[in-house]
């Protein structure tokens, strides 16, 4: 899975420490989710879509092998 989550804030043209804000995290646990280096809990990706007004699916992206 590749992570969608960093183009989709920059295409609505968030800052990424008012979404870190909205959801209660840190900007490194962000940070992180954006690279693909860990991924949201399933209530954080819920909350994140909901916040991002997206569907949990458009977050990531499936890398075909």
């Amino acid at each position: 899975m590749r992570s969608k989550i960093g183009k989709i804030i920059d295409k609505q043209g968030y800052k990424k420490k008012y979404i870190a804000e909205r959801m209660d995290i840190t900007q490194s646990q962000l940070s992180n989710w954006i690279s693909g280096r860990s991924y949201p809990p399933m209530d954080k990706a819920f909350k994140l879509a909901k916040v991002l007004n997206v569907k949990v699916d458009d977050l990531y992206e499936e890398i075909e092998k």
